[in-house]
């Protein structure tokens, strides 16, 4: 390791000590929370089996930046990258439509097959492995309803898939070792205000009643389901909004998703996660970047990824909370934004770690608020970045923006020649 970034780790340490904060029991905590980076910011949310369908779902991905992966195997390569370029070991969420699979396949017949390479690719790299049916994208959701829609015959195919889908990740979850967590949102809504708002909603939760009849172990497979406020095509009204899910998961002992861009503009998740969590066993964490609505952007490290990471960390719920990446930005380097966005949130959390809560608690519960301001401003300055760098330089991975070279390096030698 270079001899100064060891240095002022060193140094860095004797200042947050005089806090009662131990430097190295952070690092150690640290490298055991897993971030779960979704597939799909590697290729434009194209996914491997209907190549040739166009987007839909309410989803658009700008930007034509080139060398986005277009084989499983370039999806995985890429992944490899990325992750050679971010300390720890984490996680890998696919989508149903991300099979590696020659067979002609249709979503409500997939099966732990379709995915073999991709386990055994995780296994080999030693990652976890999280799972999403695809509830887009398919001839079957042209009309914008899916779990919800009033032909039974389109809602029996969007259920079995939904089932085959907590199936395949209960396999993951057997084969790993480690639960799969596997979320549920669809695109369900209208494009304008709707004269009958429940209806949908009704067949909504008896579709989701009939997919999580089957009873499977939390020790495998930990399902969660995510609002939306809305989206292209369903401006007005989303079945799926966040007050159904979490009276659905809370009356049904599932896992709520909330997604940092699925709100109002002015609207933060940070303030819902200790009241979430009071109510609920665990939570799956969506960090996304929204700028004017639900625009998925590249995880940046803003004010608000400080106050979530604030609020799991003052409130210890990160042992409930299951933490995934969701953007897609076309516009940029598809490798580097994992990259970027994965490195914020850790660096967020470690952020959090480095506080004095308990000193920050005793302040405020003797009402001393000039204390927990004071301590609180002036930690924003302390040298967490010596310890950031620290905890890369230990973990085998390129130092500060070291990490941009490799990544351009390897922009030229793959990406561009795709």
């Amino acid at each position: 390791m270079n001899e100064a970034i060891e240095a002022s780790y060193n140094e860095a340490k004797k200042l947050y000590a005089r806090h009662g904060i131990q430097v190295d029991d952070v690092l150690r905590k640290l490298s055991q929370i897993k971030i779960s980076l979704h597939c799909w910011q590697g290729d434009d949310v194209q996914g491997f089996l209907f190549k040739d369908k166009q987007l839909s779902g309410g989803i658009a991905v700008t930007g034509s930046y080139p060398g986005r992966a277009g084989t499983p195997n370039e999806l995985r390569q890429d992944l490899e990258k990325a992750l050679s370029l971010i300390p720890g070991k984490h996680k890998v969420n696919l989508h149903a439509i991300y099979a590696d699979t020659t067979e002609q396949v249709d979503l409500d017949q997939l099966e732990p097959r379709h995915f073999q390479n991709w386990l055994d690719w995780a296994k080999q790299q030693g990652l976890g492995l999280d799972f999403n049916p695809t509830l887009f994208s398919h001839p079957k959701a042209e009309d914008g309803f899916t779990l919800s829609h009033k032909d039974p015959d389109i809602r029996d195919f969007w259920i079995t898939h939904c089932k085959k889908s907590r199936r395949i990740a209960e396999h993951f979850g057997k084969e790993l070792g480690q639960p799969c967590v596997t979320n549920h949102w669809m695109p369900d809504g209208y494009k304008d205000t709707p004269v009958d708002r429940l209806a949908p909603r009704e067949r909504l939760r008896d579709a989701l009643d009939e997919i999580f009849s089957e009873e499977i172990s939390e020790d495998y497979n930990i399902d969660a389901v995510e609002s939306k406020l809305f989206g292209i095509g369903s401006e007005s009204y989303v079945v799926g909004s966040h007050e159904f899910y979490m009276g659905y998961a809370l009356t049904r002992g599932k896992s709520i998703c909330l997604d940092s861009g699925h709100f109002h503009p002015t609207e933060v998740i940070s303030n819902k996660l200790s009241s979430v969590l009071m109510f609920t066993d665990q939570l799956l964490l969506h960090v996304s970047r929204p700028v004017r609505w639900d625009s998925d952007h590249v995880v940046t490290m803003d004010d608000e990824l400080l106050d979530i990471a604030r609020e799991l960390v003052r409130g210890e719920l990160l042992s409930r909370t299951h933490i995934g990446l969701d953007f897609f930005d076309g516009s940029i380097n598809h490798v580097a934004a994992w990259v970027i966005g994965t490195r914020n949130t850790i660096k967020a959390l470690l952020r959090a770690m480095l506080e004095p809560i308990e000193e920050l608690k005793k302040a405020e519960e003797e009402r001393d608020f000039t204390t927990r301001l004071a301590l609180v401003e002036e930690f924003k300055s302390y040298p967490f970045g010596a310890v950031w760098d620290y905890y890369c330089a230990q973990n085998g991975v390129p130092v500060r923006e070291e990490w941009l070279t490799e990544a351009k390096n390897y922009e030229h030698q793959v990406l561009l020649k795709r």
